[in-house]
Protein backbone atom coordinates (compact mmCIF):
# COMPACT_ATOMS: atom_id res chain seq x y z
CA UNK A 1 0.00 0.00 0.00
CA UNK A 2 1.32 3.36 -0.82
CA UNK A 3 2.28 6.11 1.97
CA UNK A 4 0.25 8.77 2.42
CA UNK A 5 1.32 11.99 1.74
CA UNK A 6 2.00 14.36 4.69
CA UNK A 7 0.07 17.54 6.23
CA UNK A 8 1.12 19.88 8.28
CA UNK A 9 -1.05 21.65 10.34
CA UNK A 10 0.17 24.43 12.06
CA UNK A 11 -2.66 26.55 14.72
CA UNK A 12 -2.95 26.89 18.40
CA UNK A 13 -6.53 25.68 18.56
CA UNK A 14 -6.77 22.38 19.46
CA UNK A 15 -10.47 22.23 18.45
CA UNK A 16 -9.82 23.61 14.71
CA UNK A 17 -6.25 20.85 14.06
CA UNK A 18 -8.87 18.32 14.88
CA UNK A 19 -11.69 19.46 12.35
CA UNK A 20 -9.15 19.67 10.11
CA UNK A 21 -7.76 16.42 10.54
CA UNK A 22 -11.06 15.04 10.57
CA UNK A 23 -11.44 15.90 7.16
CA UNK A 24 -8.53 14.93 5.35
CA UNK A 25 -7.27 12.45 7.99
CA UNK A 26 -8.95 9.53 5.83
CA UNK A 27 -6.12 10.24 2.46
CA UNK A 28 -3.50 11.78 4.39
CA UNK A 29 -0.93 11.42 7.20
CA UNK A 30 -1.58 14.26 9.42
CA UNK A 31 1.28 15.82 12.04
CA UNK A 32 -0.44 19.06 13.68
CA UNK A 33 1.32 21.34 15.87
CA UNK A 34 0.54 24.45 18.04
CA UNK A 35 2.63 26.96 17.27
CA UNK A 36 4.65 28.72 14.74
CA UNK A 37 8.70 27.21 16.46
CA UNK A 38 7.13 24.07 16.20
CA UNK A 39 6.52 24.33 12.60
CA UNK A 40 9.33 25.24 11.98
CA UNK A 41 11.05 22.21 13.93
CA UNK A 42 8.80 19.76 11.88
CA UNK A 43 9.54 21.50 8.39
CA UNK A 44 13.24 21.23 9.51
CA UNK A 45 12.80 17.82 10.09
CA UNK A 46 10.66 16.37 7.41
CA UNK A 47 11.45 19.04 4.44
CA UNK A 48 9.90 17.95 1.15
CA UNK A 49 8.46 14.79 2.55
CA UNK A 50 5.13 17.18 3.30
CA UNK A 51 3.36 18.12 0.46
CA UNK A 52 1.30 20.92 2.04
CA UNK A 53 1.27 23.12 5.59
CA UNK A 54 -2.25 24.56 6.69
CA UNK A 55 -1.15 27.50 8.56
CA UNK A 56 -2.97 30.01 10.82
CA UNK A 57 -1.79 33.51 11.28
CA UNK A 58 -2.59 34.37 15.30
CA UNK A 59 -0.28 31.63 17.31
CA UNK A 60 1.95 31.99 20.48
CA UNK A 61 5.89 32.11 19.94
CA UNK A 62 5.71 32.78 16.18
CA UNK A 63 2.88 33.47 14.61
CA UNK A 64 1.86 32.72 10.91
CA UNK A 65 3.72 35.46 8.87
CA UNK A 66 6.99 34.84 10.77
CA UNK A 67 6.92 31.16 9.76
CA UNK A 68 6.53 32.25 6.30
CA UNK A 69 9.42 34.94 7.07
CA UNK A 70 11.59 31.79 8.04
CA UNK A 71 10.57 29.76 4.83
CA UNK A 72 11.44 32.30 2.26
CA UNK A 73 14.74 32.50 4.15
CA UNK A 74 15.35 29.08 3.84
CA UNK A 75 13.73 28.65 0.50
CA UNK A 76 11.07 25.94 1.37
CA UNK A 77 8.51 27.81 0.16
CA UNK A 78 9.40 27.27 -3.44
CA UNK A 79 9.28 23.48 -2.32
CA UNK A 80 6.17 23.09 0.08
CA UNK A 81 3.08 24.76 -0.92
CA UNK A 82 1.17 26.64 2.22
CA UNK A 83 -2.29 27.09 2.61
CA UNK A 84 -3.39 29.75 4.87
CA UNK A 85 -6.37 29.03 7.33
CA UNK A 86 -7.52 31.53 9.34
CA UNK A 87 -10.33 33.82 10.54
CA UNK A 88 -8.75 36.69 9.43
CA UNK A 89 -10.44 38.39 6.38
CA UNK A 90 -8.57 41.87 6.29
CA UNK A 91 -7.32 42.82 3.30
CA UNK A 92 -4.25 43.85 4.25
CA UNK A 93 -3.73 40.20 6.01
CA UNK A 94 -4.57 38.28 3.14
CA UNK A 95 -2.22 40.28 0.81
CA UNK A 96 0.73 40.42 3.20
CA UNK A 97 0.37 36.21 2.95
CA UNK A 98 0.22 36.37 -0.77
CA UNK A 99 3.10 38.39 -0.97
CA UNK A 100 4.72 35.88 1.28
CA UNK A 101 4.57 33.38 -1.13
CA UNK A 102 1.47 31.68 0.20
CA UNK A 103 -0.72 29.44 -2.60
CA UNK A 104 -4.47 29.76 -1.54
CA UNK A 105 -6.36 31.43 1.35
CA UNK A 106 -9.02 29.81 3.07
CA UNK A 107 -11.12 32.03 5.59
CA UNK A 108 -13.40 30.63 8.28
CA UNK A 109 -15.48 28.81 9.17
CA UNK A 110 -14.63 26.48 5.83
CA UNK A 111 -16.68 23.66 4.42
CA UNK A 112 -15.33 20.03 4.11
CA UNK A 113 -15.30 19.57 0.68
CA UNK A 114 -14.06 23.04 0.11
CA UNK A 115 -10.80 22.62 1.93
CA UNK A 116 -10.02 19.11 0.79
CA UNK A 117 -10.74 20.08 -2.70
CA UNK A 118 -8.14 23.21 -2.65
CA UNK A 119 -5.48 21.27 -0.75
CA UNK A 120 -5.48 18.24 -3.29
CA UNK A 121 -5.74 20.47 -6.33
CA UNK A 122 -2.69 22.77 -4.60
CA UNK A 123 -0.87 19.65 -3.85
CA UNK A 124 -1.19 19.05 -7.66
CA UNK A 125 0.09 22.30 -8.62
CA UNK A 126 3.03 22.33 -7.04
CA UNK A 127 3.70 18.44 -7.65
CA UNK A 128 3.07 19.51 -11.75
CA UNK A 129 5.80 22.63 -10.88
CA UNK A 130 8.07 20.23 -9.81
CA UNK A 131 8.00 17.25 -12.70
CA UNK A 132 8.10 20.25 -15.07
CA UNK A 133 11.31 21.60 -13.33
CA UNK A 134 12.59 17.98 -13.71
CA UNK A 135 11.59 17.88 -17.56
CA UNK A 136 13.48 21.06 -18.38
CA UNK A 137 16.63 20.19 -16.13
CA UNK A 138 17.33 17.04 -18.58
CA UNK A 139 15.96 18.79 -21.23
CA UNK A 140 18.83 21.52 -20.91
CA UNK A 141 21.29 19.19 -19.30
CA UNK A 142 21.42 17.23 -22.80
CA UNK A 143 21.60 20.41 -24.45
CA UNK A 144 24.27 22.10 -22.63
CA UNK A 145 26.34 18.52 -22.87
CA UNK A 146 26.25 18.58 -26.15
CA UNK A 147 27.30 22.32 -26.28
CA UNK A 148 30.03 22.05 -23.52
CA UNK A 149 31.11 19.05 -26.40
CA UNK A 150 31.27 21.56 -28.75
CA UNK A 151 33.45 24.11 -26.68
CA UNK A 152 36.06 21.50 -26.45
CA UNK A 153 36.39 20.93 -30.29
CA UNK A 154 36.62 24.40 -31.40
CA UNK A 155 39.35 24.77 -28.46
CA UNK A 156 41.20 21.51 -29.95
CA UNK A 157 40.55 23.20 -33.51
CA UNK A 158 42.00 26.78 -32.57
CA UNK A 159 44.65 24.96 -30.10
CA UNK A 160 46.15 22.55 -32.02
CA UNK A 161 47.67 24.90 -33.99
CA UNK A 162 49.60 26.59 -31.58
CA UNK A 163 50.69 23.47 -30.26
CA UNK A 164 48.71 24.02 -27.03
CA UNK A 165 46.44 21.46 -25.33
CA UNK A 166 43.16 22.69 -25.58
CA UNK A 167 42.98 23.89 -21.69
CA UNK A 168 43.48 27.34 -21.98
CA UNK A 169 40.17 28.26 -23.50
CA UNK A 170 38.66 25.99 -21.44
CA UNK A 171 40.10 27.71 -18.04
CA UNK A 172 39.76 31.34 -19.38
CA UNK A 173 35.92 29.99 -20.15
CA UNK A 174 35.44 28.86 -16.20
CA UNK A 175 37.44 32.06 -15.04
CA UNK A 176 35.55 34.57 -16.78
CA UNK A 177 32.44 32.63 -15.24
CA UNK A 178 33.92 32.91 -11.47
CA UNK A 179 34.86 36.69 -12.17
CA UNK A 180 30.97 37.09 -13.91
CA UNK A 181 29.68 35.92 -10.43
CA UNK A 182 32.45 37.90 -7.88
CA UNK A 183 30.99 41.25 -10.35
CA UNK A 184 27.37 40.77 -10.15
CA UNK A 185 27.96 40.14 -6.33
CA UNK A 186 30.08 43.58 -5.61
CA UNK A 187 27.75 45.93 -8.20
CA UNK A 188 24.79 46.06 -10.75
CA UNK A 189 27.00 48.98 -12.50
CA UNK A 190 27.30 46.72 -15.82
CA UNK A 191 24.04 45.57 -15.58
CA UNK A 192 24.73 41.86 -15.59
CA UNK A 193 21.77 39.30 -15.19
CA UNK A 194 22.95 36.02 -13.64
CA UNK A 195 21.29 34.82 -17.15
CA UNK A 196 24.09 36.66 -18.73
CA UNK A 197 26.89 34.44 -17.41
CA UNK A 198 26.43 31.28 -19.33
CA UNK A 199 26.24 33.66 -22.83
CA UNK A 200 29.35 35.52 -21.95
CA UNK A 201 31.47 32.53 -20.48
CA UNK A 202 30.59 30.40 -23.33
CA UNK A 203 31.64 33.43 -25.91
CA UNK A 204 34.81 33.46 -24.06
CA UNK A 205 35.65 30.29 -25.76
CA UNK A 206 35.73 32.10 -29.22
CA UNK A 207 38.14 34.95 -27.94
CA UNK A 208 41.20 33.67 -30.08
CA UNK A 209 39.47 31.73 -33.07
CA UNK A 210 41.11 34.45 -35.08
CA UNK A 211 44.27 32.85 -34.99
CA UNK A 212 43.51 30.03 -36.87
CA UNK A 213 44.71 32.74 -39.70
CA UNK A 214 48.18 33.50 -38.23
CA UNK A 215 51.06 31.63 -39.92
CA UNK A 216 52.18 28.63 -37.85
CA UNK A 217 56.02 29.62 -37.68
CA UNK A 218 54.80 32.96 -36.07
CA UNK A 219 52.31 31.06 -33.80
CA UNK A 220 54.68 27.99 -32.72
CA UNK A 221 57.93 30.32 -32.37
CA UNK A 222 59.93 29.30 -29.53
CA UNK A 223 61.69 32.60 -29.06
CA UNK A 224 60.58 36.47 -28.74
CA UNK A 225 58.52 37.70 -31.93
CA UNK A 226 60.12 40.35 -33.90
CA UNK A 227 58.21 43.18 -34.24
CA UNK A 228 56.82 42.59 -37.90
CA UNK A 229 55.90 39.53 -36.61
CA UNK A 230 54.09 40.87 -33.17
CA UNK A 231 52.04 43.32 -35.96
CA UNK A 232 51.15 39.89 -37.78
CA UNK A 233 50.05 38.20 -34.13
CA UNK A 234 48.32 41.60 -33.09
CA UNK A 235 45.81 40.74 -36.65
CA UNK A 236 44.26 37.89 -34.72
CA UNK A 237 41.67 39.75 -32.55
CA UNK A 238 40.52 41.92 -36.15
CA UNK A 239 39.88 38.50 -37.98
CA UNK A 240 38.01 36.65 -35.27
CA UNK A 241 35.88 39.31 -35.10
CA UNK A 242 35.26 39.84 -39.06
CA UNK A 243 34.56 35.98 -38.97
CA UNK A 244 31.72 36.29 -36.37
CA UNK A 245 30.47 40.02 -38.30
CA UNK A 246 30.55 37.77 -41.55
CA UNK A 247 27.69 35.26 -40.04
CA UNK A 248 24.79 37.42 -41.70
CA UNK A 249 22.40 35.18 -40.50
CA UNK A 250 23.17 35.75 -36.94
CA UNK A 251 25.33 39.11 -36.10
CA UNK A 252 22.71 40.33 -34.38
CA UNK A 253 22.15 37.37 -31.27
CA UNK A 254 23.27 37.81 -28.28
CA UNK A 255 25.77 35.23 -27.97
CA UNK A 256 27.19 36.46 -31.55
CA UNK A 257 27.53 40.02 -30.47
CA UNK A 258 28.99 39.22 -26.78
CA UNK A 259 31.68 36.72 -28.72
CA UNK A 260 32.76 39.80 -31.88
CA UNK A 261 33.54 42.11 -28.53
CA UNK A 262 35.26 39.67 -26.97
CA UNK A 263 37.30 38.81 -29.82
CA UNK A 264 37.63 42.10 -31.42
CA UNK A 265 38.68 43.82 -27.60
CA UNK A 266 40.41 41.06 -25.46
CA UNK A 267 43.28 42.82 -26.12
CA UNK A 268 42.72 46.28 -25.25
CA UNK A 269 43.86 47.92 -22.03
CA UNK A 270 42.31 49.84 -18.99
CA UNK A 271 45.21 52.70 -19.96
CA UNK A 272 44.52 52.98 -23.34
CA UNK A 273 47.34 51.16 -24.65
CA UNK A 274 46.28 47.75 -25.72
CA UNK A 275 45.12 47.09 -29.48
CA UNK A 276 43.22 46.83 -31.86
CA UNK A 277 41.73 50.35 -31.37
CA UNK A 278 43.18 51.72 -28.35
CA UNK A 279 39.81 51.77 -26.31
CA UNK A 280 40.31 53.17 -22.91
CA UNK A 281 38.30 52.74 -19.41
CA UNK A 282 35.13 51.88 -19.99
CA UNK A 283 35.13 52.04 -23.05
CA UNK A 284 36.04 48.53 -23.64
CA UNK A 285 32.98 46.03 -23.15
CA UNK A 286 32.85 44.46 -19.73
CA UNK A 287 32.85 41.17 -21.41
CA UNK A 288 36.18 42.35 -23.17
CA UNK A 289 37.65 43.37 -20.01
CA UNK A 290 36.69 40.48 -18.12
CA UNK A 291 38.03 37.55 -20.77
CA UNK A 292 41.10 39.74 -20.76
CA UNK A 293 42.05 38.86 -16.91
CA UNK A 294 41.48 35.57 -17.67
CA UNK A 295 43.33 35.13 -20.59
CA UNK A 296 46.48 36.63 -18.86
CA UNK A 297 46.27 34.64 -15.69
CA UNK A 298 45.96 31.26 -18.03
CA UNK A 299 48.98 32.41 -20.15
CA UNK A 300 50.87 33.35 -16.80
CA UNK A 301 50.23 29.67 -15.44
CA UNK A 302 50.79 27.63 -18.62
CA UNK A 303 53.16 26.44 -19.90
CA UNK A 304 54.18 27.40 -24.05
CA UNK A 305 56.69 26.94 -26.33
CA UNK A 306 58.42 30.24 -25.01
CA UNK A 307 58.54 30.11 -21.68
CA UNK A 308 57.92 27.94 -18.55
CA UNK A 309 54.58 28.21 -16.31
CA UNK A 310 54.59 30.73 -13.41
CA UNK A 311 53.14 30.03 -10.09
CA UNK A 312 49.73 31.08 -8.82
CA UNK A 313 51.12 33.13 -6.46
CA UNK A 314 53.46 34.86 -8.84
CA UNK A 315 51.03 35.11 -11.80
CA UNK A 316 48.52 37.33 -8.98
CA UNK A 317 51.56 39.48 -8.08
CA UNK A 318 52.49 39.98 -11.78
CA UNK A 319 48.68 41.18 -12.53
CA UNK A 320 48.30 43.08 -9.35
CA UNK A 321 51.55 45.08 -9.72
CA UNK A 322 50.77 46.04 -13.51
CA UNK A 323 53.26 43.74 -15.08
CA UNK A 324 51.03 42.78 -17.69
CA UNK A 325 49.26 45.82 -18.40
CA UNK A 326 46.78 47.98 -16.72
CA UNK A 327 42.84 46.53 -16.12
CA UNK A 328 39.75 47.93 -14.39
CA UNK A 329 40.47 48.27 -10.50
CA UNK A 330 37.26 46.77 -9.80
CA UNK A 331 38.02 43.41 -12.13
CA UNK A 332 41.14 43.25 -10.14
CA UNK A 333 39.25 43.43 -6.76
CA UNK A 334 36.95 40.16 -8.23
CA UNK A 335 40.17 38.72 -9.07
CA UNK A 336 41.87 38.86 -5.52
CA UNK A 337 38.48 37.55 -4.18
CA UNK A 338 38.43 34.24 -6.36
CA UNK A 339 42.02 33.81 -6.05
CA UNK A 340 41.93 30.83 -3.35
CA UNK A 341 39.51 29.12 -5.13
CA UNK A 342 41.21 29.52 -9.00
CA UNK A 343 44.26 26.39 -8.77
CA UNK A 344 41.36 24.19 -7.56
CA UNK A 345 38.66 25.17 -9.28
CA UNK A 346 41.17 25.08 -12.60
CA UNK A 347 42.68 21.46 -11.45
CA UNK A 348 39.06 19.90 -12.57
CA UNK A 349 38.42 20.35 -16.44
CA UNK A 350 35.15 22.60 -16.49
CA UNK A 351 34.03 20.14 -18.80
CA UNK A 352 33.63 16.74 -16.95
CA UNK A 353 32.51 13.65 -18.22
CA UNK A 354 28.84 14.63 -17.59
CA UNK A 355 29.53 17.64 -19.25
CA UNK A 356 27.83 19.21 -16.60
CA UNK A 357 26.15 18.45 -13.55
CA UNK A 358 22.82 17.98 -13.25
CA UNK A 359 22.16 19.20 -9.65
CA UNK A 360 24.11 22.26 -11.27
CA UNK A 361 21.30 22.56 -13.80
CA UNK A 362 18.54 22.06 -11.36
CA UNK A 363 20.09 24.88 -9.13
CA UNK A 364 20.82 27.18 -12.22
CA UNK A 365 16.39 26.90 -12.68
CA UNK A 366 15.79 27.23 -9.43
CA UNK A 367 17.80 30.53 -9.36
CA UNK A 368 15.96 31.45 -12.46
CA UNK A 369 12.51 30.21 -10.84
CA UNK A 370 12.46 32.62 -8.09
CA UNK A 371 14.49 35.39 -9.83
CA UNK A 372 12.69 38.29 -9.47
CA UNK A 373 12.95 39.68 -13.17
CA UNK A 374 11.16 36.97 -14.43
CA UNK A 375 7.42 35.87 -15.18
CA UNK A 376 6.90 32.16 -15.50
CA UNK A 377 6.32 32.51 -19.53
CA UNK A 378 9.42 35.05 -19.86
CA UNK A 379 11.23 32.39 -17.82
CA UNK A 380 10.12 29.62 -20.80
CA UNK A 381 10.68 32.24 -23.55
CA UNK A 382 14.21 33.04 -22.48
CA UNK A 383 15.30 29.51 -22.03
CA UNK A 384 13.90 28.31 -25.34
CA UNK A 385 15.29 31.57 -26.95
CA UNK A 386 18.75 30.80 -25.24
CA UNK A 387 19.38 27.35 -26.01
CA UNK A 388 18.21 27.82 -29.56
CA UNK A 389 20.48 30.91 -30.16
CA UNK A 390 23.56 28.76 -29.01
CA UNK A 391 22.44 25.41 -30.78
CA UNK A 392 22.13 27.57 -34.30
CA UNK A 393 25.37 29.57 -33.41
CA UNK A 394 27.32 26.58 -33.10
CA UNK A 395 25.58 24.75 -35.89
CA UNK A 396 27.06 27.74 -37.91
CA UNK A 397 30.58 27.50 -37.13
CA UNK A 398 31.42 24.01 -37.24
CA UNK A 399 29.97 23.60 -40.50
CA UNK A 400 28.60 19.71 -40.32
CA UNK A 401 25.71 17.93 -41.62
CA UNK A 402 23.55 17.95 -37.89
CA UNK A 403 19.99 16.46 -38.24
CA UNK A 404 17.21 15.78 -35.63
CA UNK A 405 13.73 13.18 -37.29
CA UNK A 406 11.03 12.97 -35.13
CA UNK A 407 8.56 10.09 -35.77
CA UNK A 408 4.91 11.65 -34.95
CA UNK A 409 4.90 13.96 -35.99
CA UNK A 410 7.23 12.72 -38.91
CA UNK A 411 9.58 15.78 -39.25
CA UNK A 412 13.34 15.78 -40.13
CA UNK A 413 15.35 19.15 -39.08
CA UNK A 414 18.83 20.20 -40.41
CA UNK A 415 21.52 22.56 -39.13
CA UNK A 416 21.52 25.70 -41.01
CA UNK A 417 24.71 24.85 -42.88
CA UNK A 418 23.68 21.17 -43.98
CA UNK A 419 20.61 22.44 -45.17
CA UNK A 420 22.46 24.77 -47.91
CA UNK A 421 25.20 21.87 -48.06
CA UNK A 422 21.98 19.73 -49.39
CA UNK A 423 19.92 22.04 -51.19
CA UNK A 424 16.94 21.59 -48.82
CA UNK A 425 14.72 23.40 -46.26
CA UNK A 426 16.10 23.45 -42.61
CA UNK A 427 12.69 21.62 -41.68
CA UNK A 428 11.11 18.88 -43.81
CA UNK A 429 7.75 17.62 -43.27
CA UNK A 430 7.74 13.84 -43.98
CA UNK A 431 10.94 13.73 -45.14
CA UNK A 432 10.28 10.02 -46.81
CA UNK A 433 7.73 11.67 -48.93
CA UNK A 434 10.16 14.10 -49.91
CA UNK A 435 11.56 13.31 -53.28
CA UNK A 436 15.58 15.49 -52.70
CA UNK A 437 15.67 14.08 -49.37
CA UNK A 438 15.11 10.45 -50.49
CA UNK A 439 17.36 10.98 -54.00
CA UNK A 440 20.27 12.27 -50.73
CA UNK A 441 19.76 9.54 -47.95
CA UNK A 442 18.20 6.20 -50.81
CA UNK A 443 15.26 3.73 -49.58
CA UNK A 444 17.85 1.34 -48.77
CA UNK A 445 19.71 3.56 -46.45
CA UNK A 446 16.71 4.85 -44.70
CA UNK A 447 15.89 0.93 -43.92
CA UNK A 448 19.15 0.36 -42.51
CA UNK A 449 18.88 3.47 -40.33
CA UNK A 450 15.18 2.42 -39.19
CA UNK A 451 16.50 -1.48 -38.30
CA UNK A 452 19.85 0.47 -36.56
CA UNK A 453 16.77 2.83 -34.20
CA UNK A 454 14.92 -0.62 -33.95
CA UNK A 455 17.80 -2.03 -31.60
CA UNK A 456 18.92 0.66 -29.94
CA UNK A 457 17.60 0.83 -26.14
CA UNK A 458 16.95 3.73 -23.61
CA UNK A 459 20.11 2.28 -21.49
CA UNK A 460 22.21 2.14 -25.30
CA UNK A 461 20.93 4.62 -27.42
CA UNK A 462 24.02 5.63 -29.66
CA UNK A 463 24.86 3.83 -32.71
CA UNK A 464 27.16 4.67 -35.80
CA UNK A 465 25.77 3.68 -39.19
CA UNK A 466 27.85 3.70 -42.51
CA UNK A 467 26.63 4.59 -45.82
CA UNK A 468 27.20 6.49 -49.22
CA UNK A 469 24.62 9.76 -49.52
CA UNK A 470 24.47 11.90 -52.57
CA UNK A 471 25.62 14.82 -51.88
CA UNK A 472 25.54 17.80 -55.03
CA UNK A 473 25.62 14.63 -57.71
CA UNK A 474 28.09 12.89 -56.28
CA UNK A 475 27.75 10.02 -53.81
CA UNK A 476 30.23 10.01 -50.72
CA UNK A 477 30.88 7.69 -47.74
CA UNK A 478 29.65 8.81 -44.44
CA UNK A 479 29.43 7.64 -40.89
CA UNK A 480 26.10 9.27 -39.14
CA UNK A 481 27.05 9.12 -35.96
CA UNK A 482 23.17 8.32 -33.95
CA UNK A 483 21.73 8.83 -30.52
CA UNK A 484 18.17 7.13 -30.63
CA UNK A 485 15.53 9.18 -28.78
CA UNK A 486 12.87 7.49 -26.64
CA UNK A 487 9.85 8.32 -24.79
CA UNK A 488 9.74 8.57 -20.83
CA UNK A 489 7.08 6.17 -20.51
CA UNK A 490 7.55 2.92 -18.69
CA UNK A 491 7.49 0.43 -22.14
CA UNK A 492 9.87 3.56 -23.73
CA UNK A 493 9.94 3.21 -27.66
CA UNK A 494 11.95 4.95 -29.71
CA UNK A 495 9.96 8.71 -30.74
CA UNK A 496 13.47 9.81 -33.13
CA UNK A 497 16.93 10.15 -33.86
CA UNK A 498 19.60 13.11 -33.85
CA UNK A 499 22.58 12.61 -35.16
CA UNK A 500 26.02 13.74 -37.02
CA UNK A 501 27.31 13.13 -40.51
CA UNK A 502 30.88 12.42 -40.63
CA UNK A 503 32.26 12.41 -43.88
CA UNK A 504 34.48 8.79 -43.95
Amino acid sequence: MPEKQKILIADDSEMNRAILANMLGDEFDIIEVKDGAEAIAVLKQYGTELSILLLDIVMPNMDGFSVLAAMNRDKLIDDIPVIMISSETTPSYIERAYNLGVADYISRPFDARIVRTRVINTIMLYAKNKRLIDIVSNQIFEKERSNNLMISILSHIVEFRNGESGLHVLHVQKITELLLRALIHKTDKYGIKPSDISIISMASALHDIGKIAIPGKILNKPGRLTDEEFEVMKTHSMIGASMLDQLTEYRNEKLVRVAYEICRYHHERYDGRGYPDGLKGEEIPISAQIVSIADVYDALTSERVYKKAFSHEKAMEMILNGECGTFNPLLLECLKEIADTLPTELKVSPISEEGVSMAKMKGVLEEMRRHEELHASERTLRIMEHEREKHEFFASVTHEIRFEYTSDPSMLVLSPWAARLLGTNEAVARPRKDKHIMDIFGEENIKGIAEALAGATPDNPDFTYKCKLKINGEKKDYDLICRAVHSDTDTARETGVMGIAVEA
